[in-house]
C-alpha cells in the first residue's frame, strides 16, 4: 500500500514537522493567490457581448462557460468524497480542503458570468443544465465521474484528475484569452486569468504528489488514460465550433489539445505521444505553468 495512502488510525495528524516541503510550498503557493468573486467587474462586458460577439462566438463562450460550471463542481466532488478520505497525510489534506474552496469560488463565478450574459431565461436554464443538454459536455463529465466511484487505485485516478484539469480545461481557457487577446470582454478576461492560475496549481500539485507515489502507474496505463481524455477533448470542440471562430478552428484546437496533452505526459514522466506543435502563439500553455515553469 502507498505509504500517503493508508489507514486513518495511522496516518499523521499532526502538520508539525512538515515532511512533504514540495507538496506544502504549493498549499503555500495557492493561499497566497486567494481571490473572490467580488473582485470581478462584469460592467464592461455587455457592450462587447451584445455589439461586438457574433452569434456564433457567443455560442462558443456560451458552451465553456457552461462546461467550466459544472466541471468545477465535479472537481470538487472528488475532492471531498475521494481525494481527502484517501490521502492521509495534512500536507495534501491542506492543498486539497483549500482546492476545494477555490473550485467553489469558480464554480460561482461562471454561475455570474451566464447569468450575467444570457439573459433570456429559457436559455440560461438550459446552460445550467449542459450536462444533461449537451452530448459532448455529458461525455466529459461522465468520463470524470467515473473515477470518483469506482475501484481504480489512487494512482489512476490522481492522473485521471490531472488530466480533467490540465487538459479537458485547457482548449476553453484559450478560447478567453484569445478574446482578451482582441480586447473583448475584461470581465471575462480577469476572471480567466485568475482561475487558470489556481488550475495550473492544481494540477502541478497533481504531478508531484504523483512523483511521490511508490507505486507509480506503468507508462502504457497513463498513456490510455491521456489519450482517452484527447479524444473526447477533440470530441468537444468538433460539436462546439460551428465554424471558424475568433480566428480560431477546430483542427488548431485539436492540435493545441495535443500539445498539452504531451506537456503533462512529459510532467509525468512519460515519453510525449502526439509531437504536435503549439498553434497557438498567445498561449504559453499557461493553464500547465502559471507564472512560472512548474515542472521544471
Amino acid at each position: 500500500m502507498e505509504p500517503i495512502v493508508n489507514n486513518v488510525m495511522t496516518g499523521r495528524l499532526q502538520l508539525f514537522p512538515i515532511e512533504y516541503d514540495e507538496l506544502w510550498d504549493m498549499y503555500m503557493k495557492a493561499k497566497a493567490a486567494f481571490w473572490t468573486a467580488a473582485e470581478i467587474d462584469l460592467s464592461k462586458d455587455l457592450t462587447d457581448w451584445d455589439e461586438r460577439l457574433t452569434e456564433n462566438k457567443r455560442h462558443v463562450i456560451s458552451t465553456v462557460l457552461a462546461f467550466f460550471a459544472s466541471s468545477d463542481a465535479i472537481v470538487s466532488k472528488n475532492l471531498v468524497t475521494r481525494f481527502c478520505r484517501e490521502v492521509q497525510i495534512p500536507e495534501a489534506h491542506y492543498f486539497y480542503t483549500f482546492q476545494a474552496m477555490m473550485e467553489n469560488i469558480h464554480s460561482e463565478v461562471y454561475g455570474l458570468l451566464i447569468d450575467t450574459y444570457i439573459r433570456e431565461p429559457t436559455e440560461c436554464f438550459t446552460l445550467f443544465r449542459t450536462i444533461d443538454e449537451h452530448p459532448t459536455v455529458k461525455a466529459k463529465a461522465v468520463w470524470a465521474l467515473r473515477w470518483i466511484e469506482d475501484s481504480s487505485s489512487f494512482a489512476t485516478c490522481l492522473v485521471a484528475f490531472a488530466a480533467v484539469e490540465g487538459i479537458f480545461f485547457s482548449g476553453s481557457f484559450s478560447v478567453i484569452f484569445w478574446l482578451k487577446k482582441w480586447g473583448l470582454m475584461p470581465g471575462l478576461s480577469f476572471s480567466n486569468e485568475l482561475i487558470v492560475c489556481d488550475e495550473g496549481m492544481h494540477t502541478l500539485f497533481a504531478v508531484m504528489l504523483y512523483h511521490t507515489l511508490k507505486q507509480p502507474l506503468p507508462a502504457e496505463a497513463i498513456l490510455e488514460i491521456i489519450r482517452g481524455v484527447v479524444d473526447i477533448e477533440k470530441a468537444f470542440w468538433d460539436g462546439t465550433f460551428k465554424s471558424s471562430c475568433l480566428g480560431l478552428d477546430v483542427d488548431s484546437m485539436k492540435k493545441y489539445i495535443e500539445y498539452v496533452a504531451d506537456y503533462l505526459l512529459d510532467g509525468l514522466g512519460v515519453s510525449k505521444f502526439y509531437n504536435s506543435v503549439n498553434p497557438f502563439e498567445f498561449m504559453e500553455l499557461i493553464s500547465l505553468k502559471g507564472k512560472t515553469n512548474f515542472f521544471k
